[in-house]
């Protein structure tokens, strides 16, 4: 036998390096379901679920085109319940000349592949993932001597690099590159909501949903209504149902939040572009059409596009630039442990209900309920990074370290010092009500500071505004906020300092 390809289950897509040049006849594939990957956090239950289903699903997939595969299923009995103890296990069965693989998307997982020429004393090749725009090496080079390392100055490379909505005389579409200012509308109701792409489980994956039901039953979330795309084909139709039916609108309401609706215009494709179901730059390229053909306006397909070729790139980027010591990064010495409602939604606060609630039945919540509800209640209260890091990496489908740690610990919780955003995301509760319906279903009152209805995120954030002064005074882009915070009367200062003590002290009961 010539080599042992192993798929990891972030790399479902048969265009994979991995398996560039491979030979089907002689060469051999190892996918593994193993207790260490699904357990190592507390993964949410529709999470475990989705990766099992589409890992069994590309099996089948890989075997219909002519693959010999061994795929090692999830049984919590097995001696080997580690990845690197199934691929032992298969060296020592088949004799490989080396093994071959995709570099993986976590330090952790990296850092053990990296060794294992040695433990399994054989040749270990590790292949560059080429599903990226932009390879480790080349953002390396982009942030080689930049005071700064700033996602906007990023993007324009990667859109110069890839011609996604630049004209022949190489500017941007409509004149400029960022159009975030059209999309901050506060959703009403109307147009209607599609709701999101569905796909009934079939016979492997109703299997898997009574496996994780029956084997995981102690982890965060529900399989109840699984409707994820598991294959390919329908990661595909996701997107299809995604360019039809909410792109025209998703531009003027991704920000906007509601208590009606979990989905609202949002394509929810992450899932699928994170594990290899779908291509980001194909699914660019796609959106990108939309708007030549006048079926999408330009703030909703640059908005998406940002996403994917900006944003999603650049906090790869930084994660492996700086990994493993940016995981350590606590700037703003935050200790307080995360409140047990994270993982109840068991608050008064509607919006952290709601988000949560949204979080334990859908495995999704969308990036400002991730960032200016969850997100932006941990920074204010000055949870540990660690705790909220790891708690985004369990709750959500589209998790993976790589992706969830920078967005984490450097956009939620400033606690890079600023490496990756110029400014905290910290706002009271008016941020909520300008964007959400929230306030109006909420014990609290959002228009109260001091008082004990008083929105807790409005004490709070005076109160995160107060204690952080020397590291944020001399922020230009904060400079206003400390200038609202001294104008006002010492007593009225005191006052809203002590409902923030309060509030932090007694956290599980706001």
């Amino acid at each position: 036998m010539a080599n042992l390809i192993l798929i990891l289950g972030d790399q479902l897509t048969p265009d994979i390096s991995a398996l560039a040049d491979a030979d089907p006849g002689t060469d051999r594939v190892i996918i593994a379901e193993v207790h260490d990957e699904a357990s190592y956090t507390n993964h949410h239950r529709k999470k475990i679920a989705l990766l099992f289903s589409a890992m069994r699903h590309f099996a089948d997939e890989l075997r219909r085109q002519g693959w010999q595969v061994d795929y090692h299923h999830y049984d919590p009995d097995s001696s080997a319940r580690s990845l690197e103890a199934v691929v032992a296990a298969a060296v020592r069965s088949h004799r490989p000349e080396r093994l071959i693989t995709t570099e993986c998307g976590e330090w952790r997982l990296d850092h053990q592949i990296r060794q294992w020429h040695e433990r399994l004393d054989l040749p270990v090749e590790i292949r560059a993932d080429h599903r990226f725009v932009c390879s480790k090496k080349e953002f390396a080079d982009w942030a080689e001597g930049r005071k700064q390392l700033r996602m906007e100055f990023f993007y324009r490379e990667m859109r110069r690099k890839t011609g996604l909505l630049m004209t022949p005389e190489e500017e941007p579409e409509g004149g400029q590159w960022n159009f975030d200012s059209d999309n901050r509308k506060k959703w009403t109701g109307k147009p209607k909501a599609p709701g999101p792409f569905r796909v009934e489980p079939d016979e492997i994956t109703a299997e898997v949903l009574a496996l994780v039901d029956r084997h995981f039953d102690d982890h965060f979330g529900t399989t109840e209504d699984f409707h994820f795309a598991v294959t390919r084909e329908d990661a595909q139709n996701a997107l299809e149902y995604f360019l039809d039916y909410a792109l025209p609108c998703f531009g003027d309401y991704q920000d906007a939040m509601s208590d009606d609706e979990d989905w609202l215009f949002h394509s929810i494709l992450s899932p699928y572009l994170n594990c290899g179901l779908l291509d980001p730059l194909t699914v660019c390229e796609a959106v990108a059409q939309r708007y030549y053909s006048n079926q999408a306006p330009l703030n909703a397909v640059e908005g998406f596009i940002r996403q994917i070729i900006g944003w999603r790139e650049f906090v790869r980027g930084i994660y492996w630039l700086n990994m493993p010591d940016y995981a350590e990064q606590n700037r703003l010495a935050n200790q307080r442990a995360l409140p047990w409602f994270y993982w109840t939604g068991d608050t008064g606060m509607r919006c952290m209900h709601k988000t949560i609630d949204a979080t334990r039945r859908n495995a999704y919540a969308h990036h400002i309920q991730r960032l200016m509800v969850t997100g932006n209640f941990a920074l204010l209260a000055g949870i540990k990074p660690a705790d909220i890091c790891d708690w985004y990496l369990a709750v959500y489908a589209d998790a993976y370290d790589w992706v969830e740690l920078p967005n984490t610990l450097g956009m939620v919780m400033h606690a890079d010092g600023g490496y990756l955003g110029s400014k905290p995301y910290a706002a009271s509760g008016k941020y909520i009500h300008r964007m959400s319906d929230y306030c109006g279903q909420c014990k609290y009152n959002v228009n109260n500071a001091t008082e004990d209805d008083a929105c807790p995120f409005n004490s709070l954030y005076w109160h995160f505004i107060h204690r952080h002064r020397d590291e944020f005074a001399n922020n230009p882009r904060m400079g206003m906020m400390y200038r609202n915070w001294d104008k006002q009367k010492p007593e009225r200062r005191e006052a809203l300092l002590k409902r923030a003590d309060w509030l932090l002290a007694h956290l599980e009961e706001i």
